[in-house]
């Protein structure tokens, strides 16, 4: 049981040595990327909630 644990960490690890991590350049460019494209689309969805919550309002409910 132990046997097959310990091998198994063995071989993470040393998958893990195979993968082409990013640069730390890379990572920060990517992760503002990420952010501000949710930026943007959250403002679009809440931009579009907005809009159709002002039509259903004003013509479908009337109020």
């Amino acid at each position: 049981m132990f046997g097959r644990i310990k091998t198994f960490i063995q071989e993470t690890r040393q998958e893990l040595r195979h993968i082409n991590w990013p640069t730390r350049q890379e990572a920060v460019r990517l992760t503002a990327f990420v952010v501000i494209l949710s930026i943007v689309l959250a403002v679009f969805l809440g931009a579009f909630d907005y809009i159709f919550t002002f039509i259903i309002k004003k013509f479908i409910l009337k109020v």
